[in-house]
């Protein structure tokens, strides 16, 4: 499950319920997927794509998407600092951006134009659809690692549009993830 995190307002917000209604006002959907009830989450692309067929296709008449794959990313992908320095730095696609998370964790950080700056960490079975205009950015977590369903309405894909006075210089990703969230007994919290 996400964390979302506000740093002007040193808050977090770990409930479900509470993270759908605060990114519903940035019009951010959320939601979390089955995974290993449906498919192992290193299976190959194809069966991944499969699987999750009823909820790719939802999401494709809804949003008008016309294509879906799977990126992998580890931390010794080839160029793996130069395509993250395409997405670090604060921009907009005029899609949205639609990713399922199957293995590892990120956080976008969202730059909403009337309010403080937010970040979302993301880790295996969050679906995140941030809408197309919307000012934001995306790092990997410590591990640098990533395995996620994409989803594009337009078959090229998309490209950034880097902002001028862009902000992200002054945020750190904030990966606190599942271990963090455990107790010294083991007990989540």
């Amino acid at each position: 499950m996400a964390i979302v995190t506000i740093p002007a307002e040193v808050r977090q917000i770990k409930d479900v319920l509470e993270i759908k209604t605060f990114l519903g006002i940035c019009n951010i959907e959320y939601d979390i997927w089955p995974l290993e009830d449906r498919v192992d989450p290193a299976a190959p692309a194809e069966d991944i794509l499969t699987a999750y067929t009823p909820e790719i296709d939802i999401l494709k008449e809804k949003g008008g998407f016309v294509t879906a794959d799977v990126i992998d990313v580890y931390p010794d992908t080839p160029n793996l600092g130069e395509m993250l320095n395409k997405f670090k730095k604060e921009h907009t696609h005029t899609e949205d951006e639609v990713r399922f998370i199957l293995q590892g964790s990120g956080v976008f950080h969202i730059n909403p134009v009337d309010g403080p700056v937010f970040g979302i960490e993301v880790w295996s079975g969050d679906m995140i659809s941030v809408p197309l205009g919307t000012r934001h950015w995306f790092d990997l977590c410590t591990e640098r690692r990533i395995r996620a369903i994409r989803l594009f309405q337009d078959q090229t894909g998309w490209t950034p549009h880097y902002l001028a006075n862009a902000v992200h210089d002054g945020y750190e990703p904030l990966c606190l993830g599942p271990k963090y969230l455990k107790s010294s007994d083991g007990a989540t919290s």
